[in-house]
């Protein structure tokens, strides 16, 4: 199931900011800039797109811990972008470094795990 991963494995996540992201719309903030809550999301998107494609038909991830820093602002129809590294495999937990970015600098950064489960016996135990 795991043997296709490796430590150092990428992914890129791209968006544009668009005002169903905004800090304001989303209930996060005030403001009409790029939301934390969709850092997030394009963050656990950049990893899980890592290693879904290496792993077997009916198995997927799940989030499992987040840590990271939003840096900086950034406007409404800027570019954003998440890059995921896998840094560590430690049997089913997985562990990113990932850092977000708009056209002009660096707006987040952090670790993100997930752990692989059957996605069958992951939803029976729900």
């Amino acid at each position: 199931m795991m043997e296709n991963l490796k430590i150092g494995m990428t992914n890129r996540f791209e968006k544009t900011v668009s005002e169903d992201d905004t800090a304001k719309k989303l209930a996060s903030g005030t403001i009409e800039v790029f939301s934390t809550p969709m850092m997030v999301a394009m963050m656990e998107c950049a990893a899980k797109d890592v290693v879904q494609p290496s792993l077997e038909e009916g198995y997927s991830t799940v989030g499992i811990s987040l840590n990271i820093k939003h840096i900086a602002a950034t406007k409404v129809n800027k570019k954003v972008w998440a890059v995921a590294e896998l840094i560590e495999i430690d049997r089913k937990r997985l562990v990113f470094k990932i850092d977000a970015f708009d056209e002009d600098k660096k707006i987040g950064e952090g670790t993100h795990e997930r752990f692989i489960i059957e996605n069958r016996k992951f939803i029976e135990k729900l």
